[in-house]
């Protein structure tokens, strides 16, 4: 391997994503997420479909007795949907849950865990556009 080859190699091993295995799901962190603007890192598009368990903070629902929430990766202390777009997060995903979600307060670190998708979606009941999501959540505070 010669020196320009190296440099190449090491250069894509730092680009990526150290993705640990824990309990069944690879972990991905927010830095994990993106390389630039919309553009997924190689590890997270790699990801779509899989079990993945990601660490954030739960944004305030829109209303209580609701089946989803918003994964942040630092709190936000208003839900980010009555947010202006000029100060929408780019570091979120919508989290969707089996059963109503039970309310964290949004400055308590939780762990989730659920399948993985990203791309463009409408959700057919809000009206929500969302560019990554995690289905079938669980979830827990740390």
């Amino acid at each position: 391997m010669d020196r320009r080859d190296f440099l190449a190699v090491a250069g894509a091993s730092l680009a990526m994503p150290s993705l640990v295995r824990a309990d069944g799901a690879t972990v991905l962190r927010f830095a994990d997420l993106y390389v630039r603007g919309r553009q997924l890192t190689d590890a997270a598009a790699a990801l779509e479909g899989q079990a993945v368990q990601m660490t954030g903070y739960m944004a305030p629902p829109l209303k209580p007795e609701i089946d989803f929430f918003v994964l942040t990766r630092r709190p936000m202390s208003v839900c980010p949907f009555c947010e202006t777009e000029a100060e929408w997060p780019i570091d979120i995903v919508l989290a969707f849950s089996e059963k109503p979600v039970e309310v964290v307060r949004y400055t308590d670190l939780i762990r989730v865990t659920g399948r993985f998708e990203t791309g463009f979606d409408t959700d057919e009941e809000t009206g929500f556009v969302s560019f990554l999501r995690l289905r079938d959540i669980s979830y827990r505070r740390l």
